[in-house]
C-alpha cells in the first residue's frame, strides 16, 4: 500500500502543486485577482485561458493556500497569493517561471542521467548555461529577474553584517552589474570600489553604478578570473562565484586572488555553507540544481570551504550567517 503521508509521497504530489503554481505565475492570474475576487469565467478571459482547465488549477491552488473561494466558482487572492505578483515584497513569480522554464525542467528531469554519467545532461544537450541564455533572451530575462530578487536582501545584509572599517578599496570579482558593490559603497562613503568582470558586463556595471552616483568612486576592469584579477584591494569579494565551479577551477580562481591580495588583504565569499551532518538546509536543495545545470559546480560544507581555501593559501577565519540560508565567509592570507 502506498504511504500517502510520507516524504516520498509529498515530493511526488509536490510536483503537481508546483505545476499549478507555475501555470498561475505564467498566466499572471495573481495580477488580475489583485483588485478583488473574480469568477473563473472572468479570470479565464482576462488570462486568455481555457475556463474548465483554469477551474481545475484554481481548485488545486486553493489547497495550496494561494487563492480562496468566496463563492462557488469565485476566487480571491490570499496573502500568500500576492507573492505570485511582480513588483511586490517577497515576489516569487520570476522564481516560479524560471523553475518551470523548459531547459530547467529538462535538467532536473534528467538528473539520473547526470548522476550516471558524472556530467550535466543539460550541458550535454544545450551547452553551458550562460550560452543557453545568450540564445534564449526570454529565459535570460527570467533568470536575471530571479537573481535580482534573490540577491536584494543579501546586498543589504552584506553591507551591514560585515565590519568594513578601514577598508579603502573593495574589489568585487565577477561583480556583475554592481548591485552588491553599490550597497556596500552607499553605506561606506570613504571606500572605493573596483568592479571586475568580462567586458560586456563591465559596461553595464559602469552604467548602473554611474546612474546611482557612484561612478566616480569606482574603477572598472575587464578580464578572465582564470588568468588574473586586479591587484591592490584591501578586501576581495566573490559573491556566488565559487559555487559555479569544480574544486580544480575554483582553486585557479582563488589562487589568482591570492596573488593579487597583497599583505593582509581579506577575502569574502558569499556562498551557502552546508552542514556537515544530516541537518536540513536549503543549500542541499540548491546543490541539486548545481549538479543538474553545471559541470562541477556545487554548494559546499564548512569543511569543504576550509579545505579549498587552505589549498589556495588562505585560512578561513569566520562565517557570518545571512538571510536565505547564505553565509559570508571571511578568509585571510597565510
Amino acid at each position: 500500500m502506498i504511504d500517502s503521508t510520507g516524504p516520498v509521497w509529498d515530493a511526488i504530489v509536490g510536483l503537481s502543486r508546483f505545476a499549478a503554481l507555475a501555470a498561475m505565475a505564467e498566466l499572471n492570474c495573481a495580477e488580475h485577482l489583485a483588485s478583488g475576487p473574480m469568477d473563473v469565467a472572468q479570470l479565464a478571459k482576462a488570462c486568455d485561458a481555457h475556463e474548465p482547465s483554469l477551474a481545475r488549477v484554481l481548485r488545486e491552488l486553493e489547497t495550496v493556500g494561494v487563492v480562496r473561494a468566496v463563492a462557488p466558482g469565485t476566487y480571491e487572492l490570499t496573502e500568500e497569493g500576492h507573492t505570485l505578483r511582480d513588483g511586490v515584497p517577497g515576489s516569487m513569480r520570476s522564481a516560479l517561471r524560471m523553475a518551470a522554464e523548459n531547459g530547467y525542467w529538462y535538467a532536473m528531469g534528467n538528473l539520473a542521467q547526470t548522476v550516471r554519467d558524472g556530467r550535466s545532461a543539460f550541458i550535454a544537450r544545450f551547452g553551458p548555461l550562460y550560452g543557453y541564455f545568450q540564445e534564449r533572451p526570454e529565459a535570460a530575462r527570467l533568470f536575471n529577474e530571479y537573481m535580482a530578487i534573490r540577491a536584494a536582501p543579501l546586498e543589504a545584509a552584506v553591507a551591514t553584517a560585515y565590519d568594513f572599517t578601514g577598508v579603502k578599496t573593495l574589489v568585487d570579482v565577477a561583480g556583475g552589474t554592481g548591485h552588491l558593490l553599490a550597497a556596500v559603497l552607499d553605506r561606506h562613503p570613504g571606500m572605493r570600489g573596483v568592479l571586475f568582470d568580462i567586458a560586456h558586463v563591465v559596461e553595464k556595471a559602469r552604467e548602473s553604478l554611474s546612474a546611482r552616483g557612484l561612478g566616480d568612486r569606482c574603477e572598472f576592469a575587464s578580464g578572465d578570473f582564470f588568468e588574473s584579477v586586479p591587484a591592490g584591494g584591501d578586501v576581495y569579494l566573490l559573491a556566488s562565484v565559487i559555487h559555479n565551479w569544480s574544486d580544480e577551477a575554483s582553486l585557479r580562481i582563488l589562487a589568482n586572488v591570492r596573488k593579487a591580495a597583497a599583505g593582509r588583504a581579506r577575502v569574502l565569499l558569499l556562498e551557502m555553507v552546508l552542514p556537515d551532518d544530516a541537518t536540513p538546509h536549503i543549500g542541499k536543495d540548491l546543490d541539486m540544481r548545481m549538479l543538474a545545470l553545471t559541470d562541477g559546480g556545487m554548494e559546499r560544507t564548512l569543511s569543504e570551504h576550509t579545505r579549498l581555501l587552505g589549498e589556495a593559501g588562505f585560512t578561513l577565519s569566520r562565517v557570518l550567517p545571512l538571510p536565505a540560508g547564505a553565509s559570508l565567509i571571511e578568509a585571510l592570507p597565510r
